[in-house]
């Protein structure tokens, strides 16, 4: 009998409670009983949603970030915040200190420097940084994991813990001083060894322990220290099944086998040519699971197509075969069955977290009472499947004939940047360090309930139109009042960066409650990219010449890149994403144009996920990096000399691809760096980065409002770097999520800071 489980669930709940909860936590309108209330009541749902499989997990949940969890798990936590105190009382101020700057407790917390956080892997998730140096400790601290054991046992749930791999764990940090987080290993182990033999007393019978680094490229001593950790982990009555998801395991492949744990866990998905390997060479006391469902999108499993490759595995392993999705169901939405707005014929493709269980349930019915057990739904599956497949949405001729029409020199500026900077300061006369923010300014209730009362009917279009107007010449008018010298409109009339331009292209549709956790209390809701892609009309230049009306100084026009706008959806598979890329940025490439024929001298084409889409492997980054590159310069380097393009990137390593970056020839690229003190700058140092550069100055992460001091002194490390001349002053991303009062303060600190540099040239 084939067994089925999960590797993880969504934690926001059905409604964004925990986000809802989150943010009622921080502003004091509940206090953490009431916060940890509303945690509990989620898991129990969850673990509900999740009750006809065999196994559940149980330590998937978390207040904001997993890795977080893991860090005060295994009681490593920065000295900036155990000095506060380490009572138990005070472990969530310490938890939300690291996570965002500042707790609920917190009356001026500016004091506290918020963890580094950057993206799961190759995901929108982002993860709170561990921080390692030689002073880094470890000391187990496992009661909330066995308190939540103790409500799943409680409510009768057969469960297994889920926990990051120690390897993983410290992979994923950081270091400074050229310290080497390998050198932490052993203790770290003694630590985890602990927490498993704990696990074993409390009654666990199975334990995941989620390693996706194996999927990644790993050098002779990480690959030695796997051995080294699991043969101290083997000692644990507790059974082991060794987690990797994401992509294939290839070189890694044998180690994986050789690993002396009780089962493995394959992203079948990803790495399905692996599989009948896997079954050759798994040994036979050794459980194999396999990842047949995707974690990461939202299309309805070839069930069908997939018990024709399945069954044969199931016919060799029986007992030994486990099932479940490829990774953690954290990167879809909850439940499908609340959308009534998509059309008919889309949601018959879709498959959400709660789908994707059943889904499991149908394929296990399959495998172990034989496919008539289960006739219907895989007859109902399959009329789902071709349904999709024939769809005259889907495919649109035109579009694919426009993709053939592309020529090498529509990707390239008619002068080198050092002409086109000449002549762009003369247009633009901007001072010496120009200030400037990435594009959004605060999306206040006032908005929020506008767009609702529009989209109910309850506001007409003339009088939404008149606000958001208004709401832009308030934008202009602060932005004047603090002497900022580029100035945006604000985007009051967007939901979301890549929402909003996805309901004005064709091969789009959207959900009502298909939220996905970003980081936090931050969720997005990603389009759902389905066919094929076009523009029918323009989508910004109204506002931006309306903003640009408003104020003789220069007002950027606002848009999202095509890498950005694809990595940030639900993206079709039926087709390479590359296709659909270069389809979204001939759209984006008309919207450039027109905003250089409105008069719009300065455009800002945002690709913040450019380097989120890298494969996980070095041999994959230079095809990925060809196309999405290209797909950028497509989009943009239609116009004159004289139009200035910025693009923007955010929470993202990028010194490895600095080159890449380089080859996109942005006049201006404005990046993350104030989270990691400018560490982003390094590459630098080895690296001369042509064009003109912003590094942000102004964590809009965090509550945490920035000195003029604490920018200057940003700003004088940016220059060991970078020369003055090509410098740009600007906050690290979009200030959508934040409060005015907040932002006010902080853009004010940000022309002071700029001011003071310019006096001393």
């Amino acid at each position: 009998m084939v067994s089925t489980h999960n590797l993880g669930f969504p934690r926001i709940g059905t409604g964004r409670e925990l986000k809802l909860a989150l943010e009622s936590y921080w502003q004091k309108d509940i206090d953490a009983g009431e916060l940890k209330t509303i945690g509990a009541q989620i898991r129990a749902e969850n673990w509900q949603r999740q009750s006809e499989l065999d196994w559940l997990p149980v330590g998937d949940f978390s207040l904001y970030d997993q890795v977080l969890d893991t860090s005060f798990l295994l009681g490593h936590i920065p000295s900036r915040v155990k000095s506060l105190g380490t009572d138990a009382d005070n472990e969530i101020d310490q938890y939300f200190r690291l996570a965002r700057g500042r707790s609920a407790n917190d009356n001026d917390c500016s004091c506290i420097r918020a963890s580094e956080m950057t993206k799961w892997f190759d995901t929108n998730y982002h993860y709170i940084v561990p921080e390692f140096d030689a002073k880094t400790d470890f000391s187990l601290n496992a009661e909330q994991l066995l308190g939540q054991i103790s409500e799943a046992k409680d409510q009768g749930h057969k469960t297994k813990p889920v926990l990051l791999g120690p390897l993983s764990y410290l992979a994923l940090g950081k270091t400074k001083n050229d310290f080497d987080a390998l050198d932490l290993f052993p203790q770290l182990i003694d630590c985890y060894s602990q927490l498993i033999n704990t696990l074993a007393e409390h009654g666990c019978e199975w334990v995941q322990i989620d390693e996706p680094i194996l999927a990644t490229d790993l050098d002779e001593n990480w690959r030695h220290k796997f051995h080294l950790a699991y043969h101290k982990l083997k000692a644990s009555p507790i059974k082991i099944l060794l987690a990797s998801y994401f992509g294939e395991l290839q070189d890694n492949l044998l180690l994986a086998c050789e690993l002396p744990v009780a089962g493995l866990h394959l992203d079948a998905v990803n790495a399905r040519q692996e599989v009948n390997k896997l079954v050759d060479w798994l040994p036979a006391h050794k459980i194999l699971s396999l990842g047949v469902i995707d974690g990461r999108n939202i299309w309805k499993t070839d069930l069908n197509n997939t018990l024709d490759w399945l069954e044969p595995v199931h016919d060799r392993l029986q007992n030994r075969l486990w099932i479940a999705p490829s990774c953690s169901l954290l990167h879809v939405p909850v439940d499908l069955v609340s959308e009534k707005q998509l059309p008919d014929d889309v949601v018959n493709w879709l498959a959400f977290a709660q789908q994707k269980i059943s889904e499991l349930s149908i394929l296990a019915g399959a495998l172990n009472q034989g496919r008539a057990s289960v006739n219907s739904e895989l007859n109902a599956n399959r009329a789902a499947i071709e349904q999709r497949r024939n769809s005259e949405k889907v495919h649109k001729p035109r579009v694919q004939q426009r993709l053939l029409q592309i020529k090498p020199k529509m990707t390239q500026r008619q002068s080198k940047f050092s002409v086109r900077s000449a002549l762009q300061e003369s247009v633009l006369k901007l001072p010496v360090y120009p200030t400037t923010s990435i594009g959004s300014f605060p999306q206040t209730q006032g908005i929020r309930q506008a767009r609702r009362d529009y989209k109910s009917g309850g506001l007409g279009h003339d009088e939404y139109q008149s606000f958001l107007k208004r709401e832009i010449k308030l934008c202009i008018e602060q932005q004047e009042a603090l002497d900022i010298d580029v100035l945006v409109h604000g985007e009051a009339e967007r939901n979301d960066m890549v929402e909003y331009f996805g309901e004005q292209l064709t091969g789009y549709a959207f959900s009502q409650f298909g939220w996905v956790q970003s980081y936090g209390s931050r969720c997005v809701k990603p389009p759902i990219l389905y066919g094929d892609v076009e523009r029918t009309s323009a989508m910004t230049v109204e506002w931006a010449q309306y903003a640009q009306s408003l104020s003789k100084k220069p007002v950027k026009g606002m848009l999202t890149g095509p890498v950005t706008i694809l990595n940030w959806s639900f993206v079709r598979d039926d087709q390479p994403r590359e296709y659909s890329c270069k389809q979204i940025a001939l759209a984006i490439r008309d919207e450039v144009l027109d905003l250089e024929a409105a008069g719009i001298n300065i455009i800002q084409i945002d690709e913040a996920a450019l380097r989120e889409g890298l494969p996980l492997r070095r041999a994959d980054w230079e095809n990925y990096l060809n196309w999405s590159v290209e797909s950028f310069k497509l989009c943009a380097n239609g116009v004159a000399d004289k139009t200035q393009i910025h693009t923007h990137m955010c929470y993202s390593e990028f010194n490895d691809i600095i080159t890449a970056i380089a080859n996109m020839d942005a006049d201006v690229i404005t990046i993350e760096t104030s989270r990691s003190d400018m560490e982003l700058l390094d590459v630098f140092e080895n690296y001369e980065y042509p064009n003109d550069i912003g590094p942000g100055v102004y964590d809009i992460h965090s509550p945490n409002i920035p000195s003029v001091g604490s920018i200057v002194q940003l700003i004088e490390k940016a220059q060991k770097r970078i020369p003055k001349q090509r410098l740009w002053i600007n906050p690290d991303c979009g200030l959508k999520t934040r409060q005015w009062p907040e932002v006010e303060a902080a853009l004010k600190n940000m022309v002071s800071a700029a001011q003071q540099l310019r006096a001393v040239i």
